[in-house]
This record gives C-alpha cells, sequence and structure tokens, in this order.
C-alpha cells in the first residue's frame, strides 16, 4: 500500500517535481532555439560538457573512488544509447509540437517493462502486459493519420522512447555495481566525442554567438536540474503519489508551444496522452499494491 505523506512533505514534494517539469521545459525550448545556429551534435556536445563540470566536483571529492568500475563495457553501450535517444528527441524537437514530443515521451515506461524482461530477467505480470498494450494503443492514437505527429518524426520520436527506454533499463543494471555519480560521469564523458566529433569534422563547428550562451547554459543546467529536482520529489513522496503528476507536463508543455510558437494541441494527442499516462499510473498503482517498486522484483 502507498505510505502517507505529511502535508508538509507533499507540498515540498510537488514544488520539487514542478521544478523537474519546469527543467523539461526549459531543455525543449532551448534545444529548439539553439538548433536554429548551430547543428544538433554541437548542442549534444554542449549538454555532454555541462554534465562533467556539475559532476566532476563529486568525482573528485570523494578521490575518484566512485570512477572505480568493471563495468566499463557497459558504461560505454549505456552512453551509445542515451546518445542515440537523444539525437532522436532532437529530431522531434525540430519537426514535432512541443504537445505531441511529450505525448510520445510517456511511452518511455512501456518500453521499459518490455526490455526488462528481456535484459534483466524481470517478470512480467498481468498489470503489466495490461498496461502495455493500453501504452502502445495509446501511441497508435497519436500517431494515426490524420494527426500531426503521423510522420518521420512522429516514428523517430517513437525509436528515441525505445532508446531511452534501454538506457534506463542499463542504468539498473549498472546501479547493481556502481555509483550513481560514476554512471552520470561516465555517461557524459563518453557522450563528449560522440557529440564534439561528428560536430567538428561532419557539420562544420560554429562557433556559439553571445546570443547562443543563455541558452546553452539553459540547456545543460536544465537537465542537471530536472534530474535533480525529481530525485527530490521522490525522496520525499511516494511514486504513486508523484508519477500521476507528470501528465501535467503535457498541457504544460502545449501551452509553452501555444504561446511562443503558436502550436495547437491536438485532440488526438491529448486522447493518446491520457491513455499511455492511464496505462502507467495502472502499472505503477498495481506495483505499489503488491508491496514493490515499479519494475523491482
Amino acid at each position: 500500500m502507498t505510505s502517507r505523506v505529511a502535508a508538509p512533505a507533499l507540498l515540498a514534494a510537488v514544488l520539487w517535481f514542478c521544478g523537474t517539469m519546469a527543467g523539461f521545459a526549459g531543455m525543449a525550448i532551448s534545444a529548439r532555439e539553439l538548433q536554429t545556429t548551430i547543428s544538433t551534435f554541437e548542442i549534444l556536445f554542449f549538454r555532454s560538457l555541462i554534465g562533467v563540470l556539475i559532476v566532476s566536483p563529486f568525482i573528485v571529492r570523494n578521490r575518484f573512488a566512485d570512477l572505480r568500475t568493471g563495468r566499463f563495457r557497459f558504461h560505454g553501450i549505456r552512453a551509445l544509447v542515451q546518445f542515440s535517444g537523444q539525437l532522436c528527441w532532437m529530431y522531434g524537437i525540430a519537426y514535432l509540437t512541443l504537445s505531441d514530443l511529450t505525448a510520445i515521451e510517456f511511452s518511455v515506461p512501456v518500453f521499459t517493462a518490455l526490455l526488462a524482461v528481456a535484459f534483466l530477467g524481470e517478470r512480467m505480470w498481468r498489470h503489466k502486459w495490461i498496461a502495455t498494450i493500453l501504452g502502445f494503443a495509446g501511441v497508435l492514437i497519436i500517431l494515426q493519420p490524420e494527426g500531426s505527429a503521423f510522420s518521420i518524426a512522429g516514428g523517430v520520436m517513437l525509436a528515441g522512447s525505445a532508446f531511452y527506454a534501454g538506457s534506463g533499463v542499463l542504468v539498473k543494471y549498472l546501479t547493481r555495481t556502481d555509483s550513481p555519480a560514476a554512471i552520470i560521469f561516465y555517461m557524459n564523458m563518453l557522450q563528449l566525442p560522440l557529440g564534439l566529433i561528428p560536430a567538428v569534422f561532419i557539420f562544420d563547428w560554429v562557433t556559439p554567438a553571445l546570443s547562443d550562451i543563455p541558452w546553452i547554459a539553459i540547456w545543460g543546467l536544465s537537465g542537471f536540474a530536472a534530474h535533480y529536482t525529481m530525485a527530490r520529489a521522490l525522496k520525499l513522496a511516494d511514486i504513486t503519489i508523484i508519477f500521476p503528476l507528470d501528465f501535467l507536463r503535457l498541457p504544460l508543455m502545449a501551452l509553452f508551444g501555444f504561446l511562443i510558437y503558436a502550436e495547437t494541441l491536438s485532440p488526438w494527442t491529448l486522447l493518446g496522452g491520457v491513455v499511455i499516462f492511464g496505462a502507467n499510473w495502472y502499472a505503477v498503482r498495481e506495483e505499489a499494491r503488491r508491496g514493490g517498486s515499479p519494475g523491482a522484483h
């Protein structure tokens, strides 16, 4: 059963998660703005660079003990999979509305459940099958021919969700032996050349203008802030309380898309997003009733 949370802690958790939603919004908007001046690979290079700079003090403080690992190969695979997901996400940012992009992102837990069964040996309980089927139904609603997401971009973003799910499964595997600091550091450090080399030798490196610097800062810091505030929210309240708040990202991103880019929210996107979110919420609730955390067996 879900544990009860004191009102002050619940309010603090909600406020922390508002920071998470703001972080994801900041990432999307800054990435779209930067795409008008510099290449996708250069943008991803700067994100990795900022990530390395943020986590390095923690590595140094622990006298580099966190960097000891016997699974460096898996860190490399995870970095490549995560980078592939980021490339797909950047493509989606360029060609999808912010609301379509966000709705398709809700499919990540669906792919995660399937990959966890295949690679981590987790059992696919009945509620997970139900959630998976409903989740894919929601995706089909969003990608139906009359919808704005029925395009190559929609398919690419769906592939990106699968890559992000694969990255998450690899993180869960790596946490069995390696520290979170090591996982974050190796991911960003290994992604540096994946962004830098194409940016320099294929896409002709463009020195950022002064007007790009604030967007680069927002891009890097928003990503860190989104994950940090999510961790703080989940520390104060159960995932069954925090997870339903994630659906607020869809109307929030739709609002930003309307105000900044004059985008409209398709009713099919809203319906599909509700179905996908409902499927994920159902799976999380069933896990809580079984007495385990989502995906843990």
